[in-house]
């Protein structure tokens, strides 16, 4: 079984996080190291560690991070001019967190790469 992540209490909401969405699937809150003016992070409520986890079993859920990213844009008034949607997969993507996550990434031009 995979291990518990800081995630994990946040979706519980036993630690603060500025929390914009959450239903029986998925949570949204927002980066507290923000790389652009919208910044937030979409994860699933189940536990996956990385890309190379999931399974069949996780469709509808990761599914959902997409429909909420989306209605997620909108509301932050992104949706027009565009957005970036990145997930990491292990450590030379960068990925710190091992709970897959979505970023939402938005709010300027954001030319051809993060840095």
């Amino acid at each position: 079984m995979a291990e518990e992540t800081i995630f994990s209490k946040i979706i519980r909401r036993e630690i603060p996080a500025d929390i914009i969405y959450q239903d029986d699937l998925v949570t949204a809150f927002r980066d507290i190291s923000p790389q652009a003016p919208t910044h937030i992070l979409i994860i699933p409520n189940v536990l996956i560690p990385t890309v190379n986890d999931v399974t069949t079993d996780h469709e509808i859920a990761l599914g959902r991070l997409f429909t909420v990213a989306a209605k997620i844009a909108k509301e932050e008034g992104v949706a027009e001019d565009g957005y970036r949607l990145i997930m990491n997969c292990n450590r030379h993507s960068g990925q710190e967190v091992f709970h897959i996550h979505m970023h939402l990434v938005g709010g300027r031009p954001l030319g051809p790469l993060l840095a």
